[in-house]
């Protein structure tokens, strides 16, 4: 008889330890094995962490605990070998420790809903076969001449897919014939197109130059800043080629599931069928089947976005992250844990594997530009454009200057739309950013006032024309867009504010024989559209393209002369203290999309605040003067890179239970006396409701990460066995 240690399948903090159970079974069971198990009374998922063997008798046992402990089945193993390696468990012990996660909502993070420790996991895809036929005996005796027409074909091709041979009933003979059998093949669910062999560039100077410095750095983790059109994925390709030809493996993130393909192709034209893809777009069936892949080592490159951090690849040789400033690195919705940064993951791996860590940006994030200055990282550097190409000549549009007002449209300026006009005459491409998807974002009666919000969490709703539907876009809440205001039951219904939706439609308005499109979260929720639409648009079936940030980073698009950000302010006025440097990033990158071939670049931003420092340097892609603007603001408001910061969330449906126990977390915690400590609130968050519960949030800066996250611990297990209150803790929050 053994004893198991059994994680469940739910995410509790207060039930983030093990419960033992008694199995005493003959099949194999080992720690990392899911098992079914009966927990208070219904059925759940359990893990198995670790196994104690015991000479006692159950009753002893009883005796000893005090209450009886119950069985595992043979058939409630539900594995036949551990989920993860040493490495992998390791991996997840330390992310939940740095973020104050459950270990299971790590683990149930790292696996695919077919293998995850949860009940429904059960149910999910498991491996698809196929039929082939394959020849055993190529003699045609005895055989009617149809016979003999089908076993020529199996001869020549074998094997064949079976639906290929033709006829069930022939086919039949011929197997009772013996001269060939049907074997079942694993169906592989998804398939990289394959892509024309390149060989590799030659590197221009500042690659080389980047290239060499990366190798030679004596620090595991390296920022590389190469303005855009600098070259970046082919130093990232030419190290996986070092990297590859030592016999070690590369984990290549992206930070968008978009940017996927591009740098799938990349890699595909160089290293063929090496190339594994991970991204939470997949189906489950296809994800199923590609961490299977890896975790075999028939794949030695895994491309994708923010959860292919925890691919299971086996000796790492070098890690890297590509636009490594940009948020999306970040789970941070806080609708499950773990809120974890890919990067700091992928510095957890690196640091195990002894292997490199590649931050590629053109516009790092303050972070990781002021480790890169203290020596922390090591550094690379790539200051010119492939072929010394100049960077786009960039204007800034001042919106509150009448004389650029079109009246043509109130969201397009007139030198913007003149721009577009010419580069349509010219045959060249557009591409417009606005970070707001929709066609309306404020909808208002004029009668009584009533504010169109969302009921669950609080935010404004937006107004989509495509399916006439107000859309929250922080929780996902839809309702049917109301013909009268559902207070006083007035139709005088204001409308206010524009989104990706509005912009097109006054395109197509003004100029009726220019081919748009358009890129946002709304059109990728359909699988495919994003890839085919950007795919098109680089082909020249589109004139202009309208995104949001899904279209600023990453993408090369020869054609596009002139990039324009259509209303620069939005990102001002978000509630953060990172606000200014994603304004300045989202200008840097689009304005970097234009004039990446031959033809000279132009770039517009649209703006009411044309002095703003974050805009005029973003414009100028100066990013060493917002470097020093920033670090200066920062400082002076106790900000990352200077503190470290966590957010904790309280939620509860009584409000005064919620505000109480927020009041008396910070009460004790500031007794604790510790320095260069502050606690910022409690607030109420701008979003201020979640599922019918009431929240409250508080921001604690510090700079001893040691001694306040040992208090934290400590307070957490008094708190989170309180009723009624939840408490959620975001480590290195990007908002709050």
């Amino acid at each position: 008889m053994v004893i198991l240690q059994v994680l469940t399948q739910y995410g509790n903090r207060s039930l983030d330890r093990t419960f033992s159970y008694l199995y005493f079974g003959q099949k194999k069971v080992g720690e990392r094995y899911r098992v079914r198990i009966d927990f208070a009374g219904h059925f759940a998922m359990g893990f198995v962490l670790k196994i104690i063997p015991s000479e006692k008798t159950p009753a002893e046992l009883e005796q000893e605990l005090g209450y009886a402990l119950k069985s595992i089945r043979e058939d409630d193993i539900i594995d036949e070998e551990p989920l993860l390696s040493d490495e992998l468990m390791s991996l997840a012990e330390k992310v939940a420790e740095y973020y104050f996660a459950p270990l299971i909502s790590v683990l149930q993070a790292m696996l695919p809903p077919s293998l995850s420790p949860r009940l429904s996991s059960l149910h999910g895809p498991k491996v698809a076969y196929e039929k082939w036929v394959e020849i055993l005996n190529s003699k045609e005796d005895d055989l009617t001449p149809k016979q003999v027409e089908m076993l020529r074909l199996i001869a020549k091709n074998s094997p064949i897919l079976k639906k290929e041979a033709g006829s069930a009933a022939i086919l039949e003979k011929l197997v009772e014939a013996k001269r060939v059998r049907v074997i079942l093949k694993e169906k592989a669910r998804y398939v990289i197109p394959p892509e024309e062999r390149e060989e590799p560039h030659e590197m221009s100077l500042d690659q080389r130059a980047a290239y060499d410095a990366i190798l030679k750095a004596p620090q595991n983790v390296v920022l590389l800043e190469g303005v855009t059109g600098s070259g970046k994925t082919e130093v990232y390709l030419r190290l996986s080629e070092k990297v590859l030809a030592e016999g070690k493996t590369v984990l290549m993130l992206v930070p968008e599931i978009n940017l996927t393909p591009v740098m799938v192709e990349y890699f595909s034209r160089r290293f063929a069928d090496k190339v594994a893809i991970l991204h939470s777009e997949l189906t489950s069936g296809q994800r199923y089947d590609e961490y299977r892949r890896i975790a075999r080592g028939e794949a030695r490159i895994v491309v994708g976005a923010r959860s292919a951090v925890f691919a299971p690849l086996k000796n790492i040789g070098l890690i890297v992250l590509d636009e490594e400033h940009v948020d999306s690195y970040k789970q941070d919705n806080l609708i499950a844990p773990p809120y974890y940064h890919a990067r700091e993951v992928a510095i957890f791996r690196g640091e195990q594997e002894h292997c490199k860590v590649v931050l590629g940006s053109a516009t790092p994030s303050l972070e990781s530009k002021a480790r890169a200055m203290r020596g922390v990282y090591g550094y690379a550097e790539m200051k010119h454009r492939i072929n010394e190409k100049a960077l786009p000549y960039t204007r800034i549009i001042d919106l509150t200057d009448r004389s650029n007002i079109s009246k043509k449209s109130n969201k397009l300026s007139t030198p913007l739309l003149q721009k577009i006009d010419e580069k349509l005459q010219k045959h060249e491409q557009v591409l417009l950013l606005i970070n707001r998807r929709g066609y309306w974002t404020n909808i208002m009666c004029a009668n009584c006032g009533h504010i169109f919000v969302c009921p669950s969490c609080g935010g404004n709703l937006t107004y989509h024309q495509e399916d006439e539907m107000l859309k929250c876009h922080h929780c996902g809440y839809v309702e049917n867009f109301p013909k009268v205001c559902p207070e006083c039951g007035s139709n005088r219904l204001m409308r206010t504010g524009y989104g990706t939706e509005r912009v097109v439609k006054e395109l197509n308005d003004i100029f009726p024989s220019a081919r748009v499109c358009r890129v946002d979260s709304d059109v990728g929720q359909i699988s495919k559209n994003v890839e085919k639409i950007i795919r098109d648009f680089h082909d020249g079936q589109y004139d202009i393209l309208v995104g949001t940030q899904m279209i600023a980073k990453g993408h090369d698009f020869p054609n596009v002369t002139l990039s324009a950000v259509v209303m620069a302010d939005i990102g001002l006025s978000l509630p953060t203290y990172r606000a200014s440097e994603r304004t300045f990033e989202l200008i840097a990158q689009a304005v970097g999309r234009s004039g990446r071939s031959a033809k000279v670049g132009e770039a517009m931003i649209q703006t009411f605040n044309p002095s703003h420092y974050a805009i005029v340097y973003g414009a100028r892609q100066d990013y060493e003067g917002f470097f020093k603007k920033e670090m200066q603001e920062r400082k002076i408001a106790h900000y990352p890179p200077y503190v470290f910061l966590i957010l904790v969330e309280f939620a509860a449906a009584n409000e005064d239970k919620c505000v109480q126990a927020a009041y008396d977390f910070k009460e004790e915690f500031l007794a604790t006396g510790i320095e260069n400590f502050e606690v910022v609130g409690p607030l109420l968050p701008y979003y201020s409701m979640a599922n019918g519960k009431h929240k409250r949030m508080m921001l604690l800066k510090f700079k001893n990460r040691e001694e306040v996250y040992a208090y934290l611990k400590s307070l957490l297990g008094k708190y989170s066995s309180m009723g009624g209150v939840d408490i959620s803790i975001n480590v290195d929050p990007l908002d709050y």
